[in-house]
């Protein structure tokens, strides 16, 4: 009996959201393909210059843009950013926050408080003796 090993592969999609880059951004062979788990693990350890542009410059996809503005996707929703953006532009809304982004950051301060409040009252709560 052989046995025969697949190699698994992913759509570009899922492997630039694994990557953290904006798919719409990264080379047309890239977008055509497939990535195989070795490529992808081949890319994450020794990235293209392509790839370390992307990452540095962007356009950056929302749960990036989200992550270095420190709001929620939801908020950049609300917030009216439904399109990629570049590290410049981050910087820009950062140096100079809007209304709305002074909101969202105040509203996401507030759920990782909740977050830890509750964090903690559990563990409180496990520490008790039962009856």
């Amino acid at each position: 009996m052989t046995s025969h090993q697949t190699t698994q592969t992913m759509k570009p999609a899922t492997a630039a959201k694994k990557l953290g880059v904006y798919l719409q951004a990264t080379p047309a062979e890239f977008q055509e393909g497939v990535v195989s788990r070795n490529e992808l693990s081949a890319l994450q350890a020794d990235p293209p210059q392509w790839l370390l542009d992307l990452r540095r410059n962007g356009p950056h996809p929302r749960p990036v843009v989200a992550a270095k503005l420190g709001v929620s996707i939801a908020g950049l929703a609300r917030g009216g950013v439904t399109d990629a953006l570049t590290t410049e532009q981050i910087d820009a809304l950062k140096a100079d926050p809007p209304e709305w982004l002074q909101q969202e950051r105040a509203t996401q301060a507030e759920v990782r408080k909740e977050a830890v409040r509750i964090k903690e009252k559990n563990a409180a709560e496990g520490d008790r003796p039962r009856s």
